[in-house]
């Protein structure tokens, strides 16, 4: 595939670019205007930076939530057009639509060097169509805004949206640095990693990760299991979980799993376990196999931290998807942190796999330079490793 390196020797001063980016922010659950992590936004910047210096006219695209395919105040971009300008040191113009008149008069109106951010992609029902006539309509009015594409939007390749798929096929394409980086990243995890190579996975559900757990299953020397799926495979192990997330169609899976895995799979030997979703709530620490009836659990305990720790230390390779327990509250984020700070201290390559796991990351104050590479998109990562074809790079190698 052709590259942003590829697009700046050929020159784009005067030239309209459109960059489909991941802005797909999280807001503060106590205030929506106010973005929680600007991640995202930041790993962007680059690819934003050198089209701009380089004088070409940059119209940025993005999605923001799951808007119905029609405009929702709740799910602007403006807030994020807001935070791009400051952290670019420059102004950045908005559409308050995608294709609309205020998006054609805000594109005609960009001079060289300049940069303009698109309302919310979702806000067309053809951005996320499955009609190919639908979803080629909106990509025919997206397309005529520009002159050539980049795609540095990782965390939405593995989605066969307009401005994803269909764009690159109507303009010349090319991958963005970000999205050339995840690649090499996640080859580098799945097709030679070094060994020990230790996966950690965390998160809600089994049915989530089943996939990835059967790819990574057969490469891996261990698969550390914490978050809310850990439940479900402990009650395969014959124990009660208590009021805990618990996926019952999913045991006789994890069964299987457990039992084919040749003790590979590490599940927590204690939890934190509270009498209520609230960061308030009494919990107390107890063994996995004795978690009371009337709690749940809400993070892995200490002793499982430690356990986690021994396999994690010898790793040459670390592959994180996942929180180890709610770590947006205080009292349950001790597990994650452990995890975390076990996996920054490993002599070889480690990779926090997007989503959760990487707003983990920011959240807790960890320091972003000790991991190998935090991705941008945990469910296109998740997808590339479990062997998927990703609509998304797939519409980048092909010739336009």
């Amino acid at each position: 595939m052709k590259t942003l390196d590829d697009l700046l020797g050929e020159g784009v001063s005067g030239r309209r670019v459109l960059v489909r980016a991941d802005l797909n922010v999280p807001f503060d659950k106590s205030d929506p205007t106010v973005i929680a992590d600007d991640g995202r936004i930041r790993a962007v910047l680059p690819t934003v930076v050198a089209l701009r210096d380089a004088g070409a006219r940059v119209i940025v695209c993005s999605h923001l939530g799951r808007p119905k395919g029609a405009p929702d105040p709740k799910y602007t971009l403006a807030p994020v057009a807001t935070r791009m300008a400051e952290l670019l040191g420059g102004p950045v113009a908005f559409a308050d639509d995608t294709v609309g008149a205020s998006a054609q008069a805000a594109v005609d109106a960009l001079s060289d060097g300049q940069v303009l951010l698109l309302e919310n992609l979702r806000f067309n029902a053809g951005e996320t169509s499955k009609d190919d006539a639908e979803r080629g309509a909106f990509a025919d009015q997206l397309a005529a805004f520009a002159e050539c594409y980049v795609d540095d939007a990782f965390g939405a390749v593995h989605r066969k949206h307009a401005s994803v798929y269909d764009v690159p096929a109507r303009l010349p394409h090319y991958a963005g640095g970000l999205v050339l980086r995840e690649v090499d990243v996640l080859k580098r995890v799945t097709e030679d990693p070094d060994q020990p190579y230790v996966v950690v996975l965390g998160g809600s559900k089994v049915s989530d990760k089943l996939a990835v757990i059967k790819a990574l299953l057969p490469k891996v020397d261990k698969l550390l299991v914490g978050g809310g799926m850990c439940f479900t495979f402990l009650k395969a192990q014959g124990h009660e979980v208590g009021k805990s997330l618990l996926e019952e169609e999913m045991v006789g899976t994890c069964a299987e799993l457990l039992s084919t895995a040749g003790g590979r799979i590490v599940l927590p030997v204690d939890i934190v376990a509270a009498t209520a979703f609230d960061a308030s709530a009494e919990h107390s620490t107890v063994a996995a196999s004795e978690i009371p009836a009337d709690r749940l659990g809400l993070d892995i305990g200490p002793s499982s931290v430690a356990l986690f720790a021994e396999a994690i230390g010898p790793a040459r390779t670390v592959f994180w998807n996942g929180p180890m327990g709610v770590f947006e509250l205080p009292p349950f984020a001790v597990g994650t942190r452990g995890v975390a700070e076990a996996i920054t201290k490993i002599d070889g390559f480690s990779v926090v796999g997007g989503g959760d796991s990487a707003a983990a990351v920011r959240t807790l104050g960890l320091d972003e330079s000790a991991f190998g590479h935090i991705s941008t998109g945990g469910g296109a990562s998740l997808e590339y490793l479990e062997g998927k074809s990703l609509p998304g790079l797939q519409a980048l190698e092909e010739s336009a």
